[in-house]
């Protein structure tokens, strides 16, 4: 997947949003663990899931990230709006089931979750993105079973 400049490819996600979408994940999950919050957690996963559901027009970090970050934006490199929603729908499904387990009264397994969703955050802000590699593989094992 190439990367190109925001104002090539109608429908992109702008780098910098991006890299804004994964420092709300991992504050958050660092702000719930500090504070031992799992209501923090409930915050991320209300965030996240309207990305997920109905794309970046009703993301509320795009939607804040565009007018913080209009700037950054201009001419930054951008990224597949469905590689951004399948990095957040993995969030979401992470955050959902740690919220399921705190739930059921196994708060360590919700922390594990939670702690999953911010160390792969981390780990693309730091420049290697795990749910980019999950959704090549899925498209590429989707290739060779069906060849589309």
């Amino acid at each position: 997947m190439s990367v190109k400049s925001y104002g090539e490819k109608a429908g992109s996600v702008p780098e910098p949003i991006v890299r804004l979408n994964r420092i709300v994940l991992l504050t958050g999950v660092i702000a719930a663990l500090v504070f031992q919050q799992p209501l923090l957690i409930t915050l991320l996963f209300v965030i996240i899931v309207p990305a997920v559901m109905f794309g970046k027009s009703a993301s509320p970090i795009f939607m804040i990230g565009s007018r913080l970050l209009s700037r950054q934006i201009e001419g930054a490199a951008a990224e597949s709006p469905q590689l951004m929603r399948f990095n957040n729908a993995i969030a979401a499904i992470l955050l959902g089931a740690s919220q399921l387990a705190f739930i059921l009264g196994s708060p360590a397994a919700g922390w594990i979750l939670a702690g999953i969703t911010g160390a792969a955050a981390a780990v693309a802000l730091g420049g290697f993105c795990f749910g980019c590699f999950l959704y090549y593989q899925f498209n590429l094992q989707r290739y060779r079973l069906f060849g589309k």
